[in-house]
């Protein structure tokens, strides 16, 4: 695709500057009176304005920072300086209701008295569309970094305790010396189509009447096509033929880069997995039309900044190419 890389957390071209990630060059950057920080909690983004929205960076020394959990992770070089994360989940705001988070988006904010303005913390699933491409990808990749360092403390080869090394990008195991790094896993997301129709279908933990493209994991040893031809098999009953690539995007919630795939379908009788998918159908092009203009009662899109929503809106305009 022409413009694959416009999908949401995709193509702003981060300087990752791996190559400043040793401890020489960290503590030349970490000095940097230039150097900014993006803050998170619990995986929230902390965000500030509303036209236009943007991540709330701060020096590295300011006062929200003081609470954070681990060393700054070094995300890369920005325009003005460099830029790092901390993680400040230790913090506890007042009168902090529990059961309004984690849920399938999460529409609660929270405001570190330190912050200064209007700056507070949000879910990023519930502002991606309105950040920048730059401030996306560095939301995105502080998210899915960090989310990596709270799931992965120890270990894998010997159990003991580890800790974060090159910037944050490393995990080293102080015990036998293992490195471990950043984990993504990749997930198949596919457009399926028959003549003018493609296949939406549901999972079970979704909003009522939500209906997106259907999507499941790489296994080992087995390429992107195959996946694509197993996971709409298994969920969906559907024999597909042919394949091909389309885009992708890196989904941080918690760690997976969604390889998004054309399939054509060689069959179009459903028979579902019930633990999979709730339900599943065949909408044409033109009802598509109607969904995505919300003019369809029944069926609720897949959100803005989703690649299922970036592929289907290609599709309806014919810009797949």
């Amino acid at each position: 695709m022409r413009d694959a890389e416009q999908v949401t957390f995709g193509g702003a071209g981060l300087d990752r500057a791996a190559e400043l990630r040793g401890e020489e060059a960290q503590a030349r950057l970490l000095a940097d009176f230039s150097a900014r920080t993006l803050v998170l909690w619990r995986g929230k983004v902390m965000v500030e304005g509303e036209a236009p929205l943007g991540v709330a960076l701060r020096p590295l020394g300011h006062p929200v920072c003081a609470a954070a959990d681990d060393p700054p992770v070094f995300l890369g070089r920005g325009a003005e300086g460099p830029i790092f994360a901390v993680e400040i989940s230790a913090w506890q705001p007042e009168a902090l209701d529990e059961s309004a988070l984690g849920g399938f988006l999460d529409p609660t904010e929270q405001r570190h008295p330190e912050a200064g303005g209007d700056a507070r913390f949000a879910e990023l699933r519930a502002v991606m569309t309105r950040l920048t491409p730059v401030d996306a990808e560095l939301a995105a990749t502080a998210k899915a970094v960090f989310g990596w360092h709270a799931s992965h403390g120890f270990c894998a080869r010997c159990g003991a305790k580890s800790e974060m090394s090159e910037a944050g990008w490393q995990r080293t195991c102080g015990t036998c010396a293992a490195r471990h790094f950043p984990r993504t896993d990749p997930v198949v997301i596919m457009l399926i189509t028959h003549g003018n129709s493609v296949l939406l279908g549901r999972s079970p933990h979704w909003p009522e009447g939500m209906f997106s493209l259907l999507a499941g994991f790489v296994e080992p040893g087995e390429t992107v096509e195959a996946a694509v031809r197993r996971e709409v098999r298994e969920e969906a009953g559907i024999a597909v033929g042919r394949v091909s690539y389309l885009a992708s995007q890196p989904w941080p919630f918690p760690a997976s880069l969604m390889l998004g795939c054309r399939g054509e379908a060689l069959t179009t009788e459903i028979v579902l997995d019930p633990v999979e998918l709730d339900a599943a159908q065949w909408v044409s092009r033109e009802r598509l039309l109607d969904v995505m203009a919300g003019r369809d009662g029944s069926i609720l899109p897949a959100r803005r900044g989703a690649i299922a929503h970036f592929l289907l809106e290609r599709w309806l305009a014919d810009r797949l190419e």
